[in-house]
Formats: C-alpha cells, structure tokens, sequence
C-alpha cells in the first residue's frame, strides 16, 4: 500500500473529506448552540382581529424563543395553528436575530349543530361567534359539502329575499333547507338533482307567490312540488 501512490492519494482524500466533515458538523453545532446569536425580535406582520391576542403574543414568548438557528419555527407555527381562531401560520427567519410571523384568520361561515364553527372552505373549528351565522348539521366529515352546498343553494334562493337559516344533511343524506321567514324545502338525496329543482320551485313561486309564511315545500318529486301550510 505505501508503494501505491494512486492508493496514497485515495487514502488521503478520504481523511480530508472525514476531518473536513467533522469541522462542518462542530460548526453547525457551534451555530445552533452559541448564545452569541440569539432571536432578539418577534414580528407579528398580521393584527389579529379574531384570534386572541394574549394568546398569540403568549405563545411566541414561549416558544419563539433561543438561538436564531436553531429557532423551532416548525413548532412555533404548530403552536399558533393550535389557536382557536388560527387557520394557517407562517414563521420565517430574518437576519439577523428576528422571526417573521403572519397568520391567516378563520373566517366562519356557518355554526355547526354539534358544536364550533365551519369556515368558507368547509372547515370545522372550535370558536364562538357573536354574528348571526346559518346552522348546519349533518354527518360527520359532511362540513365541506355542506359549505358547497349552502354556497349554490343561497343563490338560487337569493331572489326570495330570505337567507338560508338552516342547512341540514341528515343521516340517510337527504338534503333540507329552511329561510329565514320560516319557508321549509325538502330537497332530496340528490343534491345535483335538487338544484334543478329549487330553480324550478323558485320559479313558480315567483310567478305565483302564494307561498305564505311557515309553508312545508316538498320537492321530492320529479315533475312537481307539494306544499304543507303550517297551521
């Protein structure tokens, strides 16, 4: 081997890339443990108007903290998503001692008969709202559908001029909607098909408008639609 030149000089290539490996490996712990690059400033680019803000500024005093290299960003922004109110956080670090935060609030659309809030994409949260917001209630996992539905169905519904108050899926997914001054539909199973069919009822009833309030509307049939006045 010692005779071998081409063996030598592998050899010797190997130690350097070993030692030049070692020194790169102290050097990244140095960096991520040295007290001499600490985080010094948190800024919060987005004014929370839902979310807490005691909330949000205690827990990036409690985890926004340490080396500016080894700040846990991934776990700063798991904390902040845990928030109530929270949807998507984003951490980022600038040089050369600060965190950048911006969050994106929850936007609730409806409340959920079982509990929390759903958000205009369909999500379920834990919150409260002090704003009238439609119910819905279905089953499980249902929320995006739900929030689909509600969407297309307040359009074609919108010229009666009476929100939708409810929107229930129930448990064998049939669809139900209920407005504002009382008016019941009962849609069906099919919900493409009950599309069709609100716009067909919306019609007729703006052509006749004979609908009283607290009116039953069942439009399960193919060709046409029965009404049960309440009272």
């Amino acid at each position: 081997m010692w005779g071998n030149p081409r063996l030598l000089n592998a050899a010797a290539g190997f130690l350097v890339g070993l030692a030049a490996l070692a020194f790169g490996a102290a050097g990244a712990y140095w960096l991520l443990h040295s007290p001499l690059f600490p985080v010094r400033a948190i800024e919060l680019r987005t004014v929370p108007v839902q979310a807490s803000r005691a909330e949000v500024q205690a827990t990036l005093a409690h985890v926004g903290r340490g080396n500016f290299f080894a700040a846990p960003i991934d776990e700063l922004r798991a904390a902040l998503e845990r928030l109530p109110w929270v949807r998507r956080a984003a951490v980022r670090r600038v040089w050369p001692d600060g965190l950048e935060v911006s969050i994106e609030e929850q936007l609730p659309l409806a409340r959920w008969a079982a509990g929390g809030l759903v958000n205009r994409q369909g999500e379920r949260f834990a919150g409260e709202a002090s704003a009238e917001l439609p119910l819905f209630s279905g089953p499980a996992g249902s929320e995006a559908e739900l929030a689909r539905r509600y969407a297309r169905f307040s359009q074609l519904v919108a010229i009666l001029g009476s929100p939708i108050e409810r929107l229930r899926l129930s448990e064998r997914l049939a669809w139900e909607v209920k407005l504002a001054d009382g008016l019941e539909l009962k849609l069906g199973r099919d919900a493409e098909a009950a599309e069709a069919k609100l716009e067909r009822f919306v019609a007729a009833y703006q052509a006749n408008q004979l609908m009283p309030l607290g009116t039953v509307v069942d439009l399960r049939y193919p060709n046409g639609f029965a009404m049960r006045v309440k009272g």
